[in-house]
């Protein structure tokens, strides 16, 4: 992708200071999404890089990475599979804990979404700590499924995100970088 359409994207995201809570910088997608050049610029991004990757399913963490996960499904033409708080999936579920700053949080996927035979790329807006990610990497291995790759519109480059993923053996990609929390 063109470093034109690079700065697009960075420039469509907007800078919250002090959100949600004093001494963060919370990068809002919500702006990116509303500009359908930017969103538009995301998904054929994405698209480009992984037609040929022999990927049979995406996975999508609650919430964000469903905005990004599902057109992408629908474009490369295969399926999208959600990963969710507790509670919010009415078939048989697995689930996996996971830490957060300031205690545990769960997430949890259909136990008959992904088999053996799916080769599975995660997306999701944004990777910090990889808490989130690195949960959904568990669930997805938990049911056989193999997943070698991730994508992020943000990297928050002073947070072990990104690192965390390459120790499970995923391959991290993302398409803007910022500094700070």
């Amino acid at each position: 992708m063109s470093s034109d359409s690079l700065d697009y994207i960075a420039k469509s995201i907007k800078a919250i200071p002090d959100y949600p809570k004093p001494g963060i910088m919370f990068r809002d997608i919500t702006s990116l999404i509303e500009d359908p050049k930017a969103f538009a610029l995301v998904i054929s991004q994405w698209e480009e890089h992984y037609r040929n990757a022999g990927i049979t399913k995406i996975v999508g963490t609650e919430a964000r990475g469903f905005i990004f996960g599902a057109p992408l499904a629908l474009a490369l033409g295969i399926g999208f599979v959600p990963v969710r708080k507790p509670g919010k999936l009415p078939r048989q579920t697995l689930a996996e804990s996971y830490e957060l700053e300031y205690g545990m949080d769960t997430l949890e996927i259909h136990q008959d979404a992904l088999t053996s035979e799916d080769k599975v790329l995660l997306i999701d807006d944004l990777i910090a700590t990889g808490g989130t990610a690195e949960a959904t990497v568990k669930l997805v291995r938990r049911l056989g499924a193999t997943i070698e790759d991730a994508a992020f519109v943000i990297n928050l480059v002073d947070l072990p995100g990104e690192a965390k993923l390459r120790s499970l053996d995923v391959n991290p990609t993302h398409l803007v970088a910022f500094e700070g929390e």
